[in-house]
Protein backbone atom coordinates (compact mmCIF):
# COMPACT_ATOMS: atom_id res chain seq x y z
CA UNK A 1 0.00 0.00 0.00
CA UNK A 2 1.36 3.44 -0.92
CA UNK A 3 1.27 6.42 1.41
CA UNK A 4 -1.48 8.07 -0.64
CA UNK A 5 -3.57 4.89 -0.53
CA UNK A 6 -3.12 4.67 3.22
CA UNK A 7 -4.35 8.25 3.61
CA UNK A 8 -7.60 7.25 1.90
CA UNK A 9 -8.35 4.57 4.49
CA UNK A 10 -11.70 4.80 6.24
CA UNK A 11 -11.90 3.59 9.85
CA UNK A 12 -13.55 0.21 10.33
CA UNK A 13 -15.45 0.36 13.59
CA UNK A 14 -15.50 -2.66 15.91
CA UNK A 15 -18.68 -3.25 17.91
CA UNK A 16 -17.59 -6.46 19.63
CA UNK A 17 -16.77 -6.39 23.33
CA UNK A 18 -15.83 -8.96 25.96
CA UNK A 19 -16.96 -8.72 29.55
CA UNK A 20 -20.01 -7.61 31.50
CA UNK A 21 -20.14 -4.72 33.96
CA UNK A 22 -18.08 -5.51 37.04
CA UNK A 23 -16.29 -8.48 35.49
CA UNK A 24 -12.49 -8.51 35.58
CA UNK A 25 -11.19 -9.22 32.08
CA UNK A 26 -7.52 -10.21 31.75
CA UNK A 27 -6.29 -8.41 28.63
CA UNK A 28 -2.53 -8.91 28.90
CA UNK A 29 0.02 -9.87 31.53
CA UNK A 30 -0.04 -6.25 32.78
CA UNK A 31 -3.57 -5.05 31.97
CA UNK A 32 -6.97 -5.92 33.41
CA UNK A 33 -10.24 -4.21 32.50
CA UNK A 34 -13.35 -3.67 34.63
CA UNK A 35 -16.39 -2.20 32.87
CA UNK A 36 -18.47 0.40 34.69
CA UNK A 37 -22.27 -0.04 34.57
CA UNK A 38 -23.01 3.19 32.65
CA UNK A 39 -24.00 2.21 29.10
CA UNK A 40 -25.48 4.90 26.83
CA UNK A 41 -25.46 6.21 23.29
CA UNK A 42 -22.29 8.12 24.17
CA UNK A 43 -20.47 5.57 26.37
CA UNK A 44 -21.27 2.35 24.42
CA UNK A 45 -21.25 -0.54 26.95
CA UNK A 46 -19.86 1.77 29.65
CA UNK A 47 -16.55 3.23 30.81
CA UNK A 48 -13.47 1.00 30.79
CA UNK A 49 -11.47 1.16 34.01
CA UNK A 50 -8.01 -0.36 33.63
CA UNK A 51 -5.83 -1.99 36.27
CA UNK A 52 -2.19 -1.71 35.20
CA UNK A 53 0.59 -3.83 36.69
CA UNK A 54 0.78 -6.68 39.19
CA UNK A 55 1.33 -6.41 42.92
CA UNK A 56 1.67 -2.63 42.82
CA UNK A 57 -0.85 -1.24 40.36
CA UNK A 58 -2.35 1.88 38.87
CA UNK A 59 -6.05 2.25 38.15
CA UNK A 60 -6.76 4.34 35.06
CA UNK A 61 -10.14 6.08 34.60
CA UNK A 62 -12.03 4.70 37.60
CA UNK A 63 -15.24 5.98 36.06
CA UNK A 64 -18.44 7.71 37.19
CA UNK A 65 -19.60 8.45 40.72
CA UNK A 66 -20.59 4.85 41.45
CA UNK A 67 -19.62 3.30 44.79
CA UNK A 68 -20.53 -0.18 43.52
CA UNK A 69 -18.04 0.12 40.66
CA UNK A 70 -15.36 1.27 43.11
CA UNK A 71 -16.15 -1.82 45.20
CA UNK A 72 -15.47 -3.96 42.11
CA UNK A 73 -12.13 -2.23 41.49
CA UNK A 74 -11.03 -2.72 45.09
CA UNK A 75 -12.08 -6.37 45.03
CA UNK A 76 -10.21 -6.89 41.76
CA UNK A 77 -7.00 -5.59 43.36
CA UNK A 78 -7.36 -7.43 46.67
CA UNK A 79 -3.93 -8.10 48.14
CA UNK A 80 -2.28 -5.52 45.84
CA UNK A 81 -1.18 -1.94 46.43
CA UNK A 82 -2.84 0.80 44.37
CA UNK A 83 -0.01 3.29 43.92
CA UNK A 84 -1.74 5.75 41.54
CA UNK A 85 -5.21 6.67 40.34
CA UNK A 86 -4.81 7.98 36.79
CA UNK A 87 -7.37 10.09 34.91
CA UNK A 88 -7.31 10.82 31.17
CA UNK A 89 -9.85 13.69 31.25
CA UNK A 90 -12.56 15.12 33.45
CA UNK A 91 -15.75 14.04 31.71
CA UNK A 92 -18.10 12.72 34.35
CA UNK A 93 -18.04 9.17 33.03
CA UNK A 94 -14.27 8.97 33.70
CA UNK A 95 -13.09 10.94 36.74
CA UNK A 96 -15.55 11.25 39.68
CA UNK A 97 -14.87 7.76 41.05
CA UNK A 98 -11.24 8.78 41.46
CA UNK A 99 -12.19 10.64 44.63
CA UNK A 100 -14.12 7.67 46.03
CA UNK A 101 -11.19 5.38 45.29
CA UNK A 102 -8.65 7.80 46.76
CA UNK A 103 -10.69 8.12 49.94
CA UNK A 104 -10.72 4.35 50.40
CA UNK A 105 -7.13 3.58 49.40
CA UNK A 106 -5.09 6.72 50.06
CA UNK A 107 -3.65 6.55 46.54
CA UNK A 108 -2.94 9.89 44.85
CA UNK A 109 -4.96 11.09 41.86
CA UNK A 110 -2.70 11.98 38.94
CA UNK A 111 -3.01 12.71 35.23
CA UNK A 112 -5.07 15.37 33.50
CA UNK A 113 -5.40 18.93 34.77
CA UNK A 114 -8.63 20.22 36.34
CA UNK A 115 -11.23 21.51 33.92
CA UNK A 116 -11.09 25.25 33.22
CA UNK A 117 -14.67 26.43 32.68
CA UNK A 118 -15.65 28.00 29.36
CA UNK A 119 -18.89 29.65 28.25
CA UNK A 120 -21.51 26.94 27.84
CA UNK A 121 -23.89 28.79 25.51
CA UNK A 122 -22.73 26.87 22.44
CA UNK A 123 -23.81 23.62 24.08
CA UNK A 124 -27.32 24.76 24.98
CA UNK A 125 -29.80 21.95 24.52
CA UNK A 126 -27.15 19.23 24.18
CA UNK A 127 -27.04 16.70 27.02
CA UNK A 128 -24.04 14.40 26.85
CA UNK A 129 -22.58 12.03 29.45
CA UNK A 130 -19.41 13.96 28.65
CA UNK A 131 -20.15 17.00 30.86
CA UNK A 132 -17.19 17.93 33.03
CA UNK A 133 -16.39 16.93 36.60
CA UNK A 134 -15.80 20.33 38.20
CA UNK A 135 -14.59 18.87 41.51
CA UNK A 136 -11.56 17.09 40.04
CA UNK A 137 -8.38 18.12 41.91
CA UNK A 138 -5.38 15.88 41.12
CA UNK A 139 -2.42 15.59 43.43
CA UNK A 140 -0.14 15.74 40.39
CA UNK A 141 -0.80 17.02 36.86
CA UNK A 142 1.08 15.00 34.26
CA UNK A 143 2.17 17.07 31.28
CA UNK A 144 3.52 15.83 27.97
CA UNK A 145 6.37 13.37 28.61
CA UNK A 146 5.85 13.19 32.37
CA UNK A 147 5.70 9.68 33.79
CA UNK A 148 4.79 7.62 36.82
CA UNK A 149 6.05 4.13 37.57
CA UNK A 150 6.10 1.22 39.95
CA UNK A 151 7.99 -2.09 39.70
CA UNK A 152 7.23 -3.67 36.33
CA UNK A 153 5.47 -0.75 34.61
CA UNK A 154 5.63 2.88 33.60
CA UNK A 155 2.97 5.24 32.24
CA UNK A 156 4.03 8.20 30.11
CA UNK A 157 1.67 11.13 29.52
CA UNK A 158 0.85 12.31 25.98
CA UNK A 159 -1.29 15.45 25.92
CA UNK A 160 -4.05 15.06 23.33
CA UNK A 161 -6.56 17.92 23.58
CA UNK A 162 -9.56 17.98 21.26
CA UNK A 163 -12.32 15.76 22.62
CA UNK A 164 -11.64 17.60 25.88
CA UNK A 165 -9.24 20.46 26.42
CA UNK A 166 -7.47 18.56 29.22
CA UNK A 167 -7.37 15.12 27.56
CA UNK A 168 -4.23 13.02 28.12
CA UNK A 169 -3.37 9.58 26.71
CA UNK A 170 -0.84 7.31 28.42
CA UNK A 171 1.69 4.98 26.88
CA UNK A 172 2.81 1.74 28.54
CA UNK A 173 6.28 1.14 27.08
CA UNK A 174 6.55 -2.37 28.54
CA UNK A 175 3.82 -3.54 26.14
CA UNK A 176 4.13 -0.87 23.41
CA UNK A 177 0.55 0.03 24.27
CA UNK A 178 -1.43 3.27 24.48
CA UNK A 179 -4.38 4.04 26.74
CA UNK A 180 -6.24 6.34 24.36
CA UNK A 181 -9.11 7.52 26.57
CA UNK A 182 -11.87 9.01 24.44
CA UNK A 183 -9.49 10.42 21.83
CA UNK A 184 -9.37 7.24 19.72
CA UNK A 185 -11.95 4.47 20.15
CA UNK A 186 -12.63 1.40 18.03
CA UNK A 187 -16.43 1.52 18.29
CA UNK A 188 -17.08 5.12 17.16
CA UNK A 189 -15.60 8.49 16.35
CA UNK A 190 -15.07 10.79 19.31
CA UNK A 191 -17.45 13.64 20.06
CA UNK A 192 -15.85 17.06 19.61
CA UNK A 193 -18.27 19.47 21.24
CA UNK A 194 -17.54 23.20 21.62
CA UNK A 195 -16.87 25.23 23.63
CA UNK A 196 -14.44 22.85 25.35
CA UNK A 197 -13.97 20.49 22.42
CA UNK A 198 -11.80 21.84 19.59
CA UNK A 199 -11.61 20.35 16.11
CA UNK A 200 -8.27 22.05 15.41
CA UNK A 201 -6.80 20.55 18.58
CA UNK A 202 -8.40 17.17 17.91
CA UNK A 203 -6.89 16.93 14.42
CA UNK A 204 -3.47 18.03 15.70
CA UNK A 205 -3.66 15.37 18.43
CA UNK A 206 -4.55 12.71 15.85
CA UNK A 207 -1.50 13.74 13.84
CA UNK A 208 0.58 13.51 17.01
CA UNK A 209 -0.53 9.92 17.67
CA UNK A 210 -0.13 9.01 14.01
CA UNK A 211 3.59 9.64 14.38
CA UNK A 212 3.92 7.16 17.24
CA UNK A 213 4.46 3.40 17.02
CA UNK A 214 2.30 1.79 19.72
CA UNK A 215 0.95 -1.56 18.49
CA UNK A 216 -2.45 -1.45 20.21
CA UNK A 217 -4.69 1.12 21.91
CA UNK A 218 -6.94 0.43 24.90
CA UNK A 219 -9.70 3.08 24.80
CA UNK A 220 -12.09 4.54 27.33
CA UNK A 221 -15.07 2.77 25.75
CA UNK A 222 -15.30 -0.36 23.62
CA UNK A 223 -12.66 -2.89 22.67
CA UNK A 224 -9.05 -2.49 21.55
CA UNK A 225 -7.95 -0.40 18.59
CA UNK A 226 -5.79 -2.71 16.51
CA UNK A 227 -3.53 -1.48 13.68
CA UNK A 228 -3.84 1.94 15.35
CA UNK A 229 -1.74 3.93 12.87
CA UNK A 230 -4.01 2.85 10.02
CA UNK A 231 -7.09 3.47 12.17
CA UNK A 232 -5.90 6.99 13.06
CA UNK A 233 -5.27 7.71 9.37
CA UNK A 234 -8.84 6.62 8.77
CA UNK A 235 -10.14 8.96 11.47
CA UNK A 236 -8.23 11.86 9.94
CA UNK A 237 -9.64 11.05 6.52
CA UNK A 238 -13.15 10.70 7.95
CA UNK A 239 -12.96 14.19 9.45
CA UNK A 240 -11.56 15.64 6.23
CA UNK A 241 -14.48 14.13 4.33
CA UNK A 242 -16.94 15.57 6.85
CA UNK A 243 -15.31 18.97 6.40
CA UNK A 244 -15.64 18.66 2.62
CA UNK A 245 -19.30 17.71 2.99
CA UNK A 246 -19.97 20.79 5.13
CA UNK A 247 -18.30 23.00 2.56
CA UNK A 248 -20.42 21.38 -0.15
CA UNK A 249 -23.59 22.17 1.79
CA UNK A 250 -22.52 25.80 2.09
CA UNK A 251 -21.77 25.83 -1.64
CA UNK A 252 -25.31 24.47 -2.22
CA UNK A 253 -26.84 27.33 -0.23
CA UNK A 254 -27.20 26.04 3.33
CA UNK A 255 -26.44 28.79 5.82
CA UNK A 256 -27.14 27.32 9.25
CA UNK A 257 -26.26 24.25 11.26
CA UNK A 258 -29.98 23.45 11.44
CA UNK A 259 -29.97 23.13 7.63
CA UNK A 260 -26.70 21.23 7.38
CA UNK A 261 -27.32 18.51 9.99
CA UNK A 262 -30.36 16.79 8.39
CA UNK A 263 -28.53 16.59 5.06
CA UNK A 264 -25.31 15.14 6.50
CA UNK A 265 -26.82 12.91 9.20
CA UNK A 266 -29.95 11.57 7.49
CA UNK A 267 -29.20 8.07 8.77
CA UNK A 268 -28.70 9.17 12.38
CA UNK A 269 -31.69 9.10 14.79
CA UNK A 270 -33.12 12.58 15.31
CA UNK A 271 -32.52 12.52 19.05
CA UNK A 272 -28.79 12.46 18.26
CA UNK A 273 -28.98 15.42 15.86
CA UNK A 274 -28.12 17.97 18.60
CA UNK A 275 -24.85 16.10 19.22
CA UNK A 276 -24.25 15.97 15.45
CA UNK A 277 -24.82 19.70 15.38
CA UNK A 278 -22.06 20.16 17.92
CA UNK A 279 -19.69 18.26 15.61
CA UNK A 280 -20.70 20.47 12.67
CA UNK A 281 -20.16 23.52 14.87
CA UNK A 282 -16.68 22.29 15.80
CA UNK A 283 -15.83 21.97 12.11
CA UNK A 284 -17.25 25.41 11.31
CA UNK A 285 -15.31 27.07 14.14
CA UNK A 286 -12.16 25.50 12.71
CA UNK A 287 -13.04 26.56 9.15
CA UNK A 288 -13.73 30.13 10.27
CA UNK A 289 -10.41 30.17 12.13
CA UNK A 290 -8.62 29.06 8.97
CA UNK A 291 -10.32 31.74 6.85
CA UNK A 292 -12.19 29.22 4.67
CA UNK A 293 -15.67 30.14 5.95
CA UNK A 294 -17.18 33.41 7.22
CA UNK A 295 -19.82 33.77 9.95
CA UNK A 296 -22.16 36.70 10.60
CA UNK A 297 -20.53 37.35 13.95
CA UNK A 298 -19.09 34.79 16.33
CA UNK A 299 -19.25 31.18 15.08
CA UNK A 300 -22.06 29.77 17.23
CA UNK A 301 -24.77 27.16 16.73
CA UNK A 302 -27.23 29.88 15.63
CA UNK A 303 -24.88 31.83 13.33
CA UNK A 304 -25.14 31.97 9.54
CA UNK A 305 -22.16 30.77 7.52
CA UNK A 306 -20.92 31.37 3.99
CA UNK A 307 -17.84 30.36 2.03
CA UNK A 308 -15.14 33.00 2.31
Amino acid sequence: MTGDEADRDEPTFEKGFAGAAGEVVELTSLIRRVLAPNPSAFTFHGTNSYIIGRGTVAILDPGPDDAGHVDKLIAATSGEIISHIVVTHTHRDHSPAARLLAARTGAPIVGCAPYVSKAESASEGVRLDASHDLAHEPSQILRDGDSISSPGWMLVAIETPGHASNHVCFSLPEENTLFSGDHVMAWSTSIVSPPDGSMADYMASLDKLRGRDEAIYWPGHGDAVRQPQRFVRGLINHRRQRESAILARLQAGDRTIAEIVPALYSGVPKHLHPAAGQSVLAHLIDLVGRGIVNANGAPTKDAEYRLA
